[in-house]
């Protein structure tokens, strides 16, 4: 993909696993505390969480979640049935690849994941 701004520091990195945990909101709002104090990363407003709550497919029942941060922000989408999840990470500026994978493992107990930076 060409750099349209290499002016504009952007860094992204989408996670994808299979999860061991139980996933709430209690437990969504956790990991972004978590994730965003392990990068040194500043919410500057607290976590949206949808649930769909029986709206559409049931294979697609879970959860939709974004935290804003200063420099950017993190969604994450759950899927509660095949206990899946995807997490990306979009920053202004940089932050450690290795500790986001690391903590977002750690949390969710993620046990098969794979990942892209862009």
């Amino acid at each position: 993909m060409k750099d349209l701004a290499p002016r504009i520091t952007r860094q992204r990195i989408l996670i994808e696993g299979y999860y061991t945990i139980d996933v709430d909101r209690s437990a969504i709002e956790r990991y972004f505390t978590k994730i965003t104090k392990s990068l040194n990363l500043r919410m500057y407003g607290k976590p949206t969480i949808f649930s769909p709550r029986g709206e559409g497919k049931e294979k697609n029942q879970g959860y939709d979640a974004f935290v804003p941060l200063i420099d950017s922000g993190i969604s994450l989408y759950v899927w509660s049935k095949a206990r899946f999840l995807s997490v990306i990470i979009y920053t202004c500026k940089s932050f450690d690849e290795r500790k986001a994978l690391a903590v977002t493992g750690k949390f969710f107990g993620v046990k098969e994941s794979a990942y892209q930076s862009f």
